[in-house]
């Protein structure tokens, strides 16, 4: 297999896991963000915006005004699981922004019309 497919395996698995009513490992999971971040930054190319999920990863995307020093003006950050769920569509941007699952702050943190990343 190649290793973009074992990426995108990985999101699969979670996703059975999480479908068998077990939590994915944390390996597993870890693999599953790192996979939903890489094609976020795919199709929403760009630098304008900060995607953090802690502890696995983080991407700048979106284009619009670049960001080089400090704290960047836009920032998306949440935590594995639920990158996980918004990204493959199984919780809307809109239901984790208000419930506070995903914290958002700036004009461009808005990922709605780049989500779902992958088909789950």
């Amino acid at each position: 297999m190649s290793p973009a497919h074992n990426k995108s395996e990985s999101v699969n698995q979670a996703l059975d896991a999480l479908d068998a009513g077990d939590e994915p490992d944390r390996t597993l999971l870890r693999d599953a963000v790192r996979a939903l971040l890489g094609e976020l930054a795919r199709t929403a190319p760009g630098r304008s915006v900060e995607v953090r999920i802690p502890p696995f990863g983080a991407i700048q995307c979106v284009e619009g005004p670049r960001h080089t020093r400090g704290t960047p003006p836009n920032v998306v950050e949440t935590d594995p699981m639920t990158w996980l769920l918004v990204a493959t569509g199984r919780l809307t941007w809109a239901e984790a922004v208000e419930t506070g699952r995903v914290r958002a702050s700036g004009i461009r943190t808005d990922l709605t019309p780049y989500l779902p990343v992958h088909q789950g």
